[in-house]
């Protein structure tokens, strides 16, 4: 099989319960456009769609790539040894609070972590991520702009009660004086998730049932982020996390908008179906709606806390991302053409097809390939392909690759 260099991939389906259910789910959809026979249940979960198997099921995509790592490319070979993962995400209920140890300065940290807590911090790597919204998609990203988390103080006396008078009055004074910002923000964020339980699931419980009576009475909750604090409460009920809400930044992608979890970013995915794509790791500290291990003071300490508005962290996915573990390229072939040759790269690369028809062909292919939405293709370093587009609306297409 080394001649074999361009393949379709079978994807592995996992259901989580926080996943979107049936066809509500993006997995779902892609699933069933790849295989038109395939069965959808509609009562269960389909949460995420990675690639790791080849085609014929007789080898992991990891195993092929050991087996054959020139496939890699030369640069991609000699830094990496585990590139990338390339999923696509169909979220119902929110997923942890949490972030990444990602520069290459905390590293160390992430690998003493790693010795000390095996469990939990499963591998020794770090963790950049992002994601690119399919539909609307939510998410937790990032500290809000000062002016907005001093307003939650003001308005909602449950989340002030658990930073407490002396933390609050520091914040509002640090509003000042931009050099004592991260340290006041810090502080407060830190009393919050360290606050003695019985007084935060009592002030959560106040919190729900004056949300809960004024919404009842017609009454505008937004100054309170009533809604959104409701529907985690309802997932989580009794967790900290939920007044992480007036804390972080509430992102709403518009399809074909991105966001990239930059280095010890708190973010939570909320709702909404994305592709994401993430250097090779397990890592994730987490500290909150989640019934997975948490690690509160870990992630106090290591967050970035420049506080930031809801536009910085929004950019459209046509724009090449800093990091260098892996670049995702949005591809949009239009009605009117009928060819398109996929770029050479000294990089391999997977090719998602979230729409549109085309045979692709390639020299290093054992034959052609019929390309349908939901189809995965990997396409080895230096390799080229080109599409025979057979749909007469287009075809969009994500491709991952790494480009050092």
């Amino acid at each position: 099989m080394a001649e074999v260099k361009v393949f379709p991939l079978c994807c592995v389906v996992q259901r989580y319960a926080w996943g979107k259910a049936g066809l509500d789910s993006e997995v779902a959809r892609l699933v069933l456009g790849g295989d038109p026979q395939a069965l959808i249940e509609e009562a269960r979960p389909y949460a995420e769609s990675l690639a790791p198997t080849l085609i014929k099921h007789t080898q992991t995509l990891g195993q092929w790539i050991a087996d054959f790592p020139g496939c890699l490319g030369s640069k991609v070979k000699d830094t990496f040894h585990g590139q990338f993962l390339f999923k696509v995400l169909s979220v119902k209920t929110a997923l942890s609070i949490q972030a990444h140890r990602v520069r290459l300065e905390t590293v160390p940290l992430v690998k003493e972590l790693h010795a000390q807590f095996p469990e939990d911090y499963p591998d020794n790597n770090h963790k950049p991520e992002m994601a690119i919204a399919l539909t609307q998609f939510e998410g937790l990203c990032g500290f809000r702009p000062m002016d907005e988390i001093l307003g939650f103080l003001r308005n909602v006396p449950e989340f002030h009660a658990l930073v407490g008078n002396e933390a609050a009055e520091e914040l509002q004074s640090a509003d000042r004086d931009p050099g004592r910002t991260s340290l006041a923000l810090k502080k407060c964020f830190t009393r919050m998730m360290n606050c003695e339980k019985k007084l935060f699931v009592d002030q959560l419980n106040m919190l729900v049932k004056r949300i809960s009576e004024e919404e009842a009475a017609g009454k505008d909750t937004s100054g309170s982020n009533g809604e959104l604090l409701l529907r985690l409460h309802s997932h989580y009920p009794g967790d900290i996390g939920c007044f992480s809400i007036y804390f972080l930044n509430l992102i709403v992608l518009q399809p074909g908008e991105a966001m990239f979890l930059g280095a010890n970013e708190p973010h939570a995915y909320l709702s909404g179906d994305c592709v994401e794509c993430m250097a090779c790791s397990d890592n994730t500290v987490r500290a909150g709606l989640t019934p997975k291990h948490i690690d509160v003071d870990t992630l106090c300490e290591m967050l970035n806390y420049s506080p930031a508005p809801v536009s910085a962290k929004i950019f459209p996915c046509v724009r090449d991302n800093a990091d260098p573990y892996f670049t995702v390229m949005r591809i949009q072939i239009p009605a009117s053409a009928r060819q398109y040759n996929v770029s050479v790269l000294d990089s391999a690369g997977i090719l998602l097809v979230i729409d549109g028809e085309a045979v692709a062909t390639s020299a290093a292919a054992l034959s052609d390939i019929t390309l349908t939405r939901g189809s995965v293709l990997f396409i080895s370093a230096n390799e080229s392909v080109s599409l025979q587009v057979t749909s007469s609306s287009g075809m969009t297409m994500f491709r991952a690759c790494c480009l050092l």
